[in-house]
């Protein structure tokens, strides 16, 4: 199992609890500049989908922030190819994607 830092740990619960409060296929959660967070789960409406990385950021946005300092999702498995392109064009490269499984173990750390 990965280490991570506390305050992405911190990331992986609210994922975790994003995802299980609605029963999505993925959670996520950012963390911004000013160390404040952003959750979000997978929107699957049939002709709207967004992925819950893609939504945490879009909130993040809506609420006027400047950057991210980090991210993470929770998926349902370690074969699933976690998109980090909306993290990477928003906050450039080298920023932490914490991916985790339902039950919060660490599985990878994309850097975009």
């Amino acid at each position: 199992m990965l280490e991570v830092p506390a305050e992405d740990a911190k990331l992986v619960t609210l994922a975790r609890a994003s995802r299980a409060r609605t029963r999505a296929l993925e959670g996520a959660a950012v963390r911004d500049t000013d160390g404040r967070t952003y959750s979000a789960c997978t929107v699957d409406l049939g002709t709207v989908q967004l992925s819950a990385l893609q939504l945490a950021v879009a909130m993040a946005l809506a609420s006027g922030v400047k950057g991210l300092e980090a991210a993470a999702v929770v998926v349902p498995a370690s074969s699933v190819v976690v998109d980090v392109e909306v993290v990477r064009h928003f906050a450039g490269a080298a920023l932490p994607v914490v991916v985790a499984d339902g039950n919060g173990e660490v599985l990878d750390v994309i850097h975009t």
